[in-house]
């Protein structure tokens, strides 16, 4: 058994090559091998959020305070609140972040395929962002 202990751990900022606007990232776990799992909780300060991204294995949201958005690529956005759980089949081309007025936090799971869990790609524009 091993147990992180909250705090343990420090905060990182969201990198502006992957993220817009104000992201606080707090690693969860990652789980050692065999395992593959890999959580961190990620606050998005209003009109924040990620670049256009994909994960080779998929990725679990599970939003745990404020309002946000998120969307695949070719779909709506989509209106996420607390209590929601949202998942990105592999390799489906996505962004989430928080809305212009709201901040969102969600706790972000994904797993590894050969050490990789995510696969950046452009920012999301500010008209993509907006409709």
């Amino acid at each position: 058994m091993d147990i992180k202990r909250g705090g343990s751990q420090p905060s990182g900022k969201g990198s502006p090559d992957y993220f817009s606007g104000a992201v606080r990232i707090d690693p969860l776990f990652q789980a050692p091998g065999p395992a593959r799992a890999v959580g961190a909780s990620v606050t998005f300060e209003p009109g924040a959020r990620t670049a256009w991204h994909t994960h080779p294995l998929g990725q679990t949201l599970i939003v745990i305070a404020g309002c946000g958005w998120a969307q695949r690529e070719g779909g709506p956005v989509e209106e996420i609140r607390p209590g929601d759980v949202v998942w990105f089949p592999p390799g489906e081309r996505h962004w989430h972040g928080a809305t212009p007025t709201t901040a969102m936090t969600h706790i972000a799971i994904q797993e590894a395929d050969g050490g990789k869990t995510v696969d950046w790609l452009e920012h999301v524009s500010d008209e993509q962002y907006r409709r």
